[in-house]
């Protein structure tokens, strides 16, 4: 019942039995999740920056243990799942690459606040919608292209109110409290949370915005180191 109030339920297979290699080199879409994130790793310049900034923060990431592709709930791509430390990428959901971008970008979001700040994600909702908040604005959920693909439309403010969107929407997926109950929750630490770029620095509003954050992660600390 704790765990159904977690959103475990979302992951059935948290609490099973591990398949053998075997087994699981037979499953089209483990093969081809196991393809799509080795990519994402290697090639997304969001992805690239976040595993380096987790590095410098003492928190280094390896492939093999920190992200397990699983059948998932109909409704969900991924989750980070904070008692294992472990990002769950939804093989059966996660069809394109673009998707997987976005869900790796944004469960290594939640990995490194889990690394660098003493995020309490079972018992404070706020903790939770400050981690939804900071996902949805810096991993490109909400750019331009993906509002136009959920036909969404908006002029001013419209990322905004995009991001708070989807972080309520994530918390009423995991948690099963009401809908007042998270937007009061995003609405409170909203102004604080959009503003945490950690370790962007900016909003990469596209892959050419995190190519230069990247650039400029790199680059962050080389005067300093030469003094």
């Amino acid at each position: 019942e704790d765990e159904d109030d977690f959103g475990y339920r979302l992951f059935p297979d948290r609490n099973k039995k591990p398949q053998s290699f075997l087994v699981r080199s037979l499953f089209t879409f483990h093969n081809r999740c196991q393809l799509m994130l080795r990519l994402t790793l290697e090639t997304n310049p969001y992805a690239r920056l976040l595993l380096e900034a987790l590095k410098q923060s003492g928190c280094t990431v390896f492939n093999d243990r920190h992200f397990s592709c699983e059948n998932c709930d109909g409704c969900v791509g991924g989750g980070f799942d904070a008692a294992t430390s472990q990002i769950v990428l939804c093989q059966n959901n996660i069809r394109q690459q673009s998707h997987m971008n976005r869900v790796v970008t944004h469960e290594l979001i939640h990995a490194f606040d889990h690394c660098r700040a003493h995020v309490d994600w079972y018992k404070n909702v706020k903790h939770l919608a400050c981690s939804e908040i900071r996902a949805a604005n810096l991993s490109g959920d909400c750019t331009l292209m993906n509002e136009i693909a959920r036909f969404k439309f908006g002029l001013k403010g419209h990322h905004q109110t995009c991001v708070r969107d989807r972080a309520i929407r994530s918390i009423l997926a995991v948690r099963k409290v009401s809908k007042e109950t998270a937007e009061k929750a995003v609405d409170e630490v909203f102004d604080a949370c959009f503003n945490d770029l950690e370790p962007f620095g900016r909003i990469p509003h596209s892959k050419a915005d995190a190519k230069r954050a990247y650039r400029d992660f790199q680059n962050r600390d080389r005067y300093t180191a030469n003094l």
